[in-house]
């Protein structure tokens, strides 16, 4: 497997940092004792009584604990006389800057409460959130749950048709707006998508508030709609006091961000999802009060509830909320916040760092970056190509840049390297180790274990606090796809591999391995060995039948600015794959285009490719991030067909 050092023996690893082995033997050997403990880290109106309760193929936990989410992230800092440290530094990429200190958070959060429960919103109700990365929409999810009702936050570059298919699942009561976001110098009409949406057939909603930030007249339906300020009226008819859940109880449903084309509503409470969060926000992010904290990702996801909102407001930090493209107007925006908000820890996505990487290093060195301490990065594997730039040419060796890995489904970080226990050795391309509390295992599809460096799917063996234990409105489904697969664990869909050390390696998804000539190998694997060519900035791949081989490989390529498409590229990058991965790895076609489908947290939509190679409908594309990029593949493949004068077949290259 490229770029899978062996590494030091486990004994050595241990005798780096036993720290980090002892807590690793306590999760195995007391599993229930170490996530008692660690749920005793925070307050809690009440103890449960039962720590773990399987009900197959689901689970429950801190059974009959009572807490609140909210309370928890707020109230408590109040209580400890942390009022006035900056909870929220709101961003945007047109230089607007706020500052709330907790209390000022505390307050805007009450009387979004306040308002919610004067219009009806009830305990157990849902309510969706379709904004942008802003102060309100935060504090109508810290609200939500500070009153008992589910949140359903739906990512703001959604179109209607995505935002009603939500809207329709979850079941929303109410729909919280604005009526405009920008995103590089462009606004989006969020009002318009919305109103589009709520006039679905269908549609739940019963009321509809927008936040007028454009200044423009709004059109509202009179008995549905209202504006952000005559919702804030309805604050005089509620309570905004804090509603005591019990640790199992909903706070939250949210949608996958996969590549997958049908979105699932992920299920997280307000005791086991708390828990989860704030451990990995201390063990593996190495939070601690008075950290100024920035997630890079959106609140339409899991990452931007945990990372952005949850976890540092448990933890005590400042969390930076950036709503705007990274590189508007140019890659300088976001090594200035770095410098201007003295960030410590920075967590971002691989695919922001190949973005930036297009640009050079250059821009970095403008700025002062001394104050970050740490940089993480999860949402696809950072490719040993861009860890080396970001850890040696932006922060010259100086912190650690640590991938990760998890899922909207477990809600925080399951594989890592757990910094807040004491660094372990880096292994670039590594997801690193199953964290303290977490058990996985790489296993074939029909179950049985893989030996060090023997590709399988990963699996979780134990359930832990924020995995989540139901889909919404589908436990049949979550039985099935995630429990039905391989009897007995968890089944991530993640092809993957563990070297002798534990490090997991991940190689993309399970149902996208490319099968050439009897060999498996992962898009992952193959990505990363174009990556390594100083003129790619990103890489897509996908599969063809070939009638020799079964199949071969398909490559989209976005070049690095400066370098251009030619025949001798071409070969080039051929002649790199074939060098770091064998001649198993045959390269049927390597097409050049200006942009890869992704979703809009910045995952390769692979299926995509697949479909446009295979001529198929791709399917439901709401999730992505451009659909010019698929229209920009076909055109691609369609016109390298035409070259050959029919299907695409042989060892060919493209066109």
């Amino acid at each position: 497997m490229d770029g899978m050092p062996a590494g030091p023996a486990a004994a050595g690893l241990a005798g780096l940092n036993p720290l980090v082995w002892r807590r690793v033997e306590e999760g195995r050997e007391d599993w229930e004792g170490f996530w008692a403990r660690e749920a005793r880290r925070l307050p809690w109106f009440r103890l449960w009584d039962r720590v773990f309760q399987p009900e197959p193929p689901s689970f429950r936990w801190f059974v009959g604990g009572l807490t609140n989410l909210a309370y928890n992230a707020l109230d408590v800092h109040l209580e400890r006389d942390w009022g006035g440290h900056a909870a929220l530094i709101a961003l945007n990429e047109r230089g607007e800057r706020q500052v709330f200190t907790y209390a000022q958070l505390a307050h805007q959060v009450r009387r979004v409460a306040a308002a919610l429960r004067g219009l009806g919103v009830q305990r157990g109700d849902r309510v969706a959130i379709y904004m942008p990365t802003i102060p309100e929409a935060i504090a109508t999810m810290l609200a939500c749950a500070r009153i008992g009702a589910i949140h359903l936050v739906v990512f703001a570059g959604f179109g209607s048709a995505a935002l009603a298919q939500r809207l329709q699942l979850a079941g929303a009561r109410v729909l919280v707006t604005a009526d405009v976001t920008w995103r590089k110098g462009r606004a989006v009409d969020l009002w318009q998508l919305a109103q589009a949406a709520l006039e679905s057939p269908g549609c739940p909603v019963e009321r509809a508030v927008v936040l007028a930030r454009s200044g423009r007249p709004l059109p509202l339906r009179a008995g549905r709609d209202m504006t952000w300020e005559a919702f804030l009226a309805f604050a005089a008819d509620g309570s905004p006091d804090v509603e005591v859940m019990e640790a199992n109880e909903p706070a939250f449903i949210l949608a996958t961000s996969g590549t997958t084309a049908q979105p699932k509503l992920v299920v997280h409470s307000q005791g086991a999802y708390q828990v989860g969060v704030y451990n990995a926000a201390t063990m593996a992010f190495g939070l601690r009060p008075g950290d100024v904290w920035w997630s890079t990702s959106d609140i339409g996801w899991i990452v931007g509830h945990g990372y952005i909102v949850y976890a540092p407001l448990l933890v005590g930090c400042t969390t930076i909320a950036y709503e705007g493209a990274l590189d508007y107007p140019g890659p300088e925006t976001f090594y200035r916040i770095l410098e201007e908000n003295r960030v410590t820890g920075l967590f971002t996505a691989p695919t922001a760092v190949r973005m930036l990487m297009a640009y050079g290093a250059e821009p970095a060195r403008r700025f002062d970056l001394d104050a970050v301490e740490r940089v993480f990065c999860a949402g696809e594997v950072l490719n040993p190509p861009a860890w080396d730039w970001l850890q040696n040419q932006v922060f010259g060796g100086r912190v650690p840049v640590i991938d990760h890995w998890w899922q909207t489904e477990t809600g925080a970080p399951v594989i890592g390297n757990p910094y807040g226990l004491g660094l372990l050795p880096i292994k670039p391309g590594s997801g690193g180790i199953a964290l303290p509390g977490r058990q996985v295992e790489v296993r074939t599809p029909d179950g049985a274990p893989c030996g060090p460096g023997e590709k399988g799917v990963l699996v979780i063996t134990r359930p832990f606090p924020g995995l989540t234990a139901t889909l919404w409105g589908d436990p049949e489904r979550y039985a099935g796809d995630y429990w039905g697969r391989i009897p007995g664990v968890y089944f991530t869909g993640d092809a993957a591999a563990m070297d002798e050390d534990g490090y997991v390696w991940f190689s993309g998804r399970s149902d996208e391995l490319i099968k050439i000539a009897g060999h498996r190998i992962g898009t992952i694997e193959v990505e990363t060995a174009f990556l390594r060519h100083p003129a790619v900035a990103e890489a897509g791949v996908t599969a063809r039948p070939d009638p020799v081989r079964g199949e071969v490989i398909v490559a989209f390529i976005v070049l690095k600015k400066g370098h251009d498409p030619s025949p001798a590229l071409r070969e080039e990058l051929v002649a790199t794959v074939r060098r770091h991965l064998g001649p198993v790895a045959v390269i049927g076609d390597v097409h050049f285009v200006p942009l890869l489908p992704k979703t809009r947290s910045g995952k390769i939509m692979r299926r995509v490719l697949k479909a446009v190679v295979l001529d198929r409908d791709p399917g439901d594309i709401s999730t992505i991030e451009d659909e010019g990029a698929v229209e920009q593949a076909r055109q691609a493949w369609q016109a390298m067909r035409a070259s050959l004068g029919g299907p695409a077949g042989g060892e060919g290259v493209g066109s």
